[in-house]
């Protein structure tokens, strides 16, 4: 299968998007942050790019998202079509989402993996990510689909 190379995805990709992230087992909250209108909104915001890979025919087959607050860079989002696992396409993703965040000057970078996503916790591992041992993630959220 010939692939093109990792390359920025459009809000108007959210349909391809948001189908590979259920098909991944992502948990999405389509009704929420993961819904169309904050995928656009949070594209058009500079903040984030999203990242995809396809193949010739078009097909998207991986994604990630590359985002950060000015200061810290993150990873999120990682998903590869199970077909195409354990070829290096997750790598690849992240690899272009770390240069894409060092351009914007970020020097530390983090990924958020939700419990039990052994695939990019191996992926992120082989990187060099490490699961920092003395920071616990706490969030609040004024509604449970944001």
């Amino acid at each position: 299968m010939k692939l093109k190379p990792p390359s920025p995805i459009a809000a108007s990709d959210y349909p391809r998007v948001m189908a590979l992230w259920q098909a991944a087992g992502l948990h999405v909250r389509p009704s929420g942050r993961d819904s169309q209108e904050a995928f656009t909104r949070q594209c058009e915001s500079g903040l984030q790019t999203g990242i995809g890979v396809e193949t010739e025919a078009g097909e998207l087959i991986g994604v990630t998202l590359a985002t950060h607050d000015g200061r810290k860079g993150w990873i999120n989002r990682l998903a590869v079509e199970e077909s195409c696992r354990n070829r290096g396409l997750g790598r690849r993703l992240v690899l272009e989402a770390e240069r894409r965040l060092a351009a914007d000057g970020m020097e530390i970078l983090a990924c958020l993996i939700e419990d039990g996503n052994e695939a990019s916790m191996e992926v992120f591992g082989r990187l060099g990510y490490r699961k920092h041992p003395e920071i616990q993630y706490f969030a609040k959220r004024r509604d449970p689909d944001v």
